[in-house]
Parts: C-alpha cells; structure tokens; sequence
C-alpha cells in the first residue's frame, strides 16, 4: 500500500475569508467611482422619500408666529414652518386646518414645513433640490412671490424677480432658473388659475375656451407662451366676455392698443 500524501496546510484554511470571499471583497473596493457615487444618489434619494413620512397634519390651528405656526392635533403641537403665502391664507386661531407637510431630518434637529397646497409643497420640493438653496431659502421664495409667479419668472428668464427673495443673489436665482426651467411649465399656471377662476365664477367652460383661445392668437401673432398667458390671466372677464374681448383686453395691457 503506498503512503498517503499528506498536502502542507494552506494559508487560508486558518482564515475566516477564503480566496472567493477576497475576490468579491476586492471588486467592491475596486469598485468605479461612477457606481460609487449613483449608490450614494439612491441612498440620499431614499432617504429624502423617508423624510415624507407626514403627509399631512389636520388640527386645531393654535399659534400664529412670524414664520411658523402651531397645529394641536392628538393632544400634541406641532410647530410647522411656512411661507408668507400660506400665513396670509389661514383662518383664525382656534380653527381647524390642514397643511400638506415635509419633514427634514438633521443630525441636531427635525424639521416640519407646511403648506396649504399640495402644489406650494411639490414647488418647495423642486426649490430644496437646486444646488445652494436650502428650505429657508424656498421658503423666502415662496414668500414674495405664489408658484404661479415662480413658474412665470422662470420660464421668462426673470432674475430680477426671483432675486427679490430674501437671501437669493442674481446667481442663486439664475441658477434657480436654469434648474428649473424643465420642471415647471406654464401649463400648470394656467390650469391653476383656471381653475381658480372656475371657483369663483359661474360658466367657467366657457371662460376657460375663450382664455385659451385669446391665448393662442397671442402666441399666433408672434408673442411667447410667457407673455401671452400674463397678460390674458390679467383680464377680468364674466360669461359674456368672448374671445375677441379678451385678445383687445390683453393687447391694451401689453401697450399695444
């Protein structure tokens, strides 16, 4: 019978990782700075989507301050921060309201924004998302001037406008403007002032047709979306004010008549 050859023992059998585990271990490191960074965006992403555990709070409107105000609700205040806009718009002290909520998470504090609109806090989400402003930034934004008028300063190129809010240079609001600029339309304006003007007036089908209508001669005789829709959102019309009264009502606004 010949002998058994015994093998030498190898390194890696006294160890906990074997060669494989290395190997994968190795490739991790190794790993391209590109994937790196896109597994970082998708965990920040992530944990901006958890911050959104409040979708809304409903309570009983407690306190009113300079810049936030206090909601009682299950037998808790809730100190929310605002904008000037929504300040502007609430009831009185004692009544029942509800503001559609984000929530940031810092490593010394958490923070709750609130908003009347769903609207006013999906344009506060896309403020927070530009390099340089943070959520008091956008909310001195949305302070001096409502989404529509942001959208309208940032589809016409408006620096001046944006730059009136407090803390926001020239080239915080044209880079406001260029990160933005395809995330906000004028589409949106327009439907949400149509459909405030449908809220308060009877026969809104008809006003809506003849403002749209005013608003594509508009765009017809050579003007931009931007100029068109200012000027046409700025006429006051009733159920008899037909499209061509519009178009005079807009051009006289623009200087032109």
């Amino acid at each position: 019978m010949l002998p058994v050859r015994k093998e030498p023992p190898r390194l890696w059998d006294h160890c906990e990782q074997r060669p494989a585990q290395r190997k994968n271990e190795d490739r991790r490191h190794e790993e391209p700075l590109c994937c790196q960074s896109e597994r970082s965006r998708r965990g920040r992403d992530f944990q901006q989507e958890e911050n959104n555990m409040y979708a809304y709070i409903r309570g009983t409107l407690a306190d009113i301050g300079e810049d936030r105000v206090v909601v009682e609700a299950g037998g808790i205040g809730y100190c929310v921060y605002t904008t000037g806009q929504t300040l502007d718009a609430l009831p009185q002290t004692g009544e029942q309201i509800r503001l559609f909520t984000y929530l940031q998470v810092r490593e010394d504090a958490m923070v709750l924004y609130g908003f009347l609109t769903k609207d006013e806090l999906s344009v506060f989400k896309l403020l927070i998302g530009v390099s340089g402003i943070g959520p008091k930034g956008a909310l001195g934004v949305l302070s001096v001037m409502t989404t529509d008028d942001l959208r309208f300063a940032v589809i016409g190129d408006d620096v001046k406008a944006i730059s009136r809010a407090p803390g926001i240079g020239a080239k915080t609001a044209q880079r406001v403007i260029l990160e933005l600029k395809d995330k906000l339309s004028l589409e949106d304006a327009f439907e949400n002032r149509l459909a405030e003007t449908a809220s308060k007036e009877a026969g809104a089908a008809g006003i809506q047709g003849a403002k749209q209508e005013a608003v594509q001669a508009l765009t017809a005789l050579g003007y931009s979306s931007s100029e068109a829709l200012k000027a046409v959102s700025g006429v006051e019309v009733s159920d008899e004010t037909d499209t061509e009264e519009i178009l005079k009502a807009a051009l006289k606004q623009m200087a032109l008549l």
